[in-house]
């Protein structure tokens, strides 16, 4: 079986589950679990941040870093094909007591002016007071497209004009960091909070963490405790998110490449109506008018090759450390002879 429907199903490997197995384990409702305290450690330094706490979602770490920054009432900005907007499951109202203000980026991408033109005043008690801005790097629903520093660096400027804190959806943010070769700090210097994810390209079981200052991961804390997100022997699961920083970041460029490679043959075929540009490990492309997702999902499925749909007439392919070349090579052949 070739499994695209997201990197989100690879399993550990034997190396990663060696150093699941050998974690020396405390309670870490206690903070006595060393591995997590590692790991902790681990990313807030790699970010140059203060602290941080290990959750077991994105969804998680998201929510309590929304619900940190805002209060009942206030408006939250963030591009219309957000993740903690569409596919939280309706997280920030339920959590947070916040309203959206969505913005059309380019493909999950917006302005520093889109934000500055969409600030609610405060003196008008018929508007939500405008408080955070959220971001999502690599934008998922995009195509796996990344944010230009420059233009997070001017959010951050705007932010600060207008006194609202910034939030990085950071799921996939280490295949951002490998194709643009950028650093972990240069991102721990704009935003006020940052969430990343173990269990995505980086091969982790579950797991992420929540970057930001003392007081808020302090706050964050009790908030995870809130919404029923201590965990007791957690070391187990932190050795492998520690095993996957240390040996699946750099990696990520052969998922890259392989999605790029395939993206090439759906360039070349008469049913692809568009690729979306390709920068990272997700590959999302649209299907002519005359073919079905559920026909072209049947005939890969026939195939051996598990993939999914973004909406209508599109299709998703996300590369991972589970998908080999010989894979590779077989899904470009299903590409190729569908007619």
């Amino acid at each position: 079986m070739i499994d695209v429907r997201s990197d989100t199903v690879t399993r550990p490997t034997p190396a990663m589950l060696e150093a699941m197995m050998a974690a020396r384990v405390g309670d870490d409702v206690y903070g006595e679990d060393e591995n997590v305290n590692a790991l902790q450690r681990r990313a807030a330094d790699l970010f140059g941040m203060e602290a941080a706490l290990f959750c077991p979602s994105g969804t998680m770490t998201n929510q309590i870093a929304i619900k940190l920054h805002t209060q009942p009432g206030d408006e939250v900005i963030c591009d219309e094909l957000a993740h903690t907007y569409l596919y939280e499951g309706g997280g920030i109202a339920f959590h947070s007591g916040a309203s959206v203000r969505t913005l059309k980026g380019a493909n999950g991408r917006f302005s520093a002016q889109q934000v500055r033109d969409n600030v609610n005043r405060r003196d008008d008690a018929h508007l939500p007071w405008t408080r955070l801005v959220a971001v999502e790097n690599t934008v998922n629903k995009g195509g796996g497209g990344c944010w230009d520093l420059a233009e997070l660096r001017a959010i951050r400027a705007a932010c600060d004009a207008h006194g609202l804190a910034l939030h990085l959806d950071g799921a996939r943010l280490f295949n951002a960091l490998v194709a643009r070769g950028e650093s972990a700090a240069e991102y721990g210097s704009i935003f006020h909070t940052i969430s990343i994810c173990l269990s995505k390209g980086l091969g982790a079981p579950t797991g992420s963490l929540l970057l930001g200052s003392r007081d808020h991961i302090a706050r964050a804390h009790r908030l995870r405790k809130l919404m029923g997100g201590g965990m007791r022997q957690a070391g187990y699961l932190a050795a492998a998110g520690l095993y996957a920083l240390e040996h699946n970041v750099a990696r990520l460029a052969d998922d890259h490449a392989k999605a790029r490679t395939v993206a090439e043959a759906l360039g070349g075929v008469s049913y692809v109506r568009d690729v979306l540009p390709v920068e990272t490990n997700i590959l999302i492309f649209h299907l002519d008018e005359r073919v079905t997702p559920e026909r072209y999902l049947g005939y890969l499925a026939e195939r051996g090759i598990r993939a999914g749909t973004m909406g209508r007439q599109t299709v998703r392919f996300v590369f991972h450390l589970d998908v080999s070349d010989t894979q590779v090579g077989d899904l470009l052949a299903a590409v190729r002879n569908f007619h």
